[in-house]
């Protein structure tokens, strides 16, 4: 049996999708009620935002822990390009 693969930052990624979650389904019930197109697209504009954060910071913890893990011990240059590269992957 394959070991949970769990983070720390799991619990706040859930979070997010939870709440991701609760604005699709507020998003669907404004379409039925006939609420207006700008309501709506702020909503999904919602929606949109709280996927993007835990796409976020599932991939910067991914980043901070299992690459680390897979190179193992690497010299001060190769550390400094790595702590560049993550720093970068921010700004995605």
């Amino acid at each position: 049996m394959k070991k949970p693969h769990i983070h720390a930052s799991h619990p706040a990624v859930i979070k997010r999708l939870k709440k991701a979650n609760g604005h699709l389904n507020s998003t669907i019930e404004m379409l039925v009620d006939g609420r207006t197109c700008l309501d709506v697209a702020q909503q999904l504009q919602a929606v949109e935002n709280a996927i993007h954060q835990a796409k976020k910071v599932l991939i910067q913890d991914h980043l901070d822990h299992c690459l680390e893990d897979l190179l193992g011990s690497v010299d001060k240059e190769q550390k400094d390009s790595l702590d560049e590269f993550k720093e970068i992957t921010r700004y995605l």
